[in-house]
């Protein structure tokens, strides 16, 4: 894994819902997400996202270890899915989760793994996800294509 290139996602923060983010430090601002993290074994609040501290102005984090990591997103992922969040996209190590909105659109965040390179890798050194919202209407039509000149 690598550590987290930090996305353009704009200067939208974010936040979750109480369970787990009720243990993060109570003085950082960030608009809310609908969505909420469960408190999932083997994971700890992580507010400095790893040393990251650009990253955790913009993301929420948690920690486990690299042995850990993929049980801890497959939790986060079949919990998402409980809320009505389904995987959109991602590759290795992001996954992008959309959940369309009553009126219409979609409301859209990533979950990102990501380990300290300086660190040799192990099955007991640390691994972190962070989350993220995406800012906007990730469902919004693309503008019409003009109709071919003739």
């Amino acid at each position: 894994m690598s550590i987290l290139a930090i996305v353009a996602i704009s200067a939208s923060l974010f936040s979750v819902a109480p369970s787990q983010a009720a243990q993060a430090a109570e003085n950082t601002t960030r608009p809310a997400l609908n969505v909420e993290l469960p408190n999932v074994a083997g994971t700890t609040v992580d507010p400095t996202c790893g040393g990251l501290a650009e990253l955790a102005r913009i993301a929420f984090c948690v920690a486990s270890t690299q042995a850990g990591m993929q049980a801890v997103a497959d939790a986060y992922t079949s919990d998402f899915a409980q809320q009505g969040w389904l995987v959109g996209a991602g590759d290795e190590n992001l996954i992008v989760y959309v959940r369309r909105r009553d009126g219409g659109g979609c409301d859209a965040f990533q979950m990102r793994a990501f380990t300290d390179e300086s660190r040799v890798p192990a099955p007991g050194a640390p691994a972190y996800l962070a989350f993220a919202t995406i800012p906007g209407d990730i469902c919004s039509t693309a503008p019409a294509e003009s109709a071919p000149a003739q």
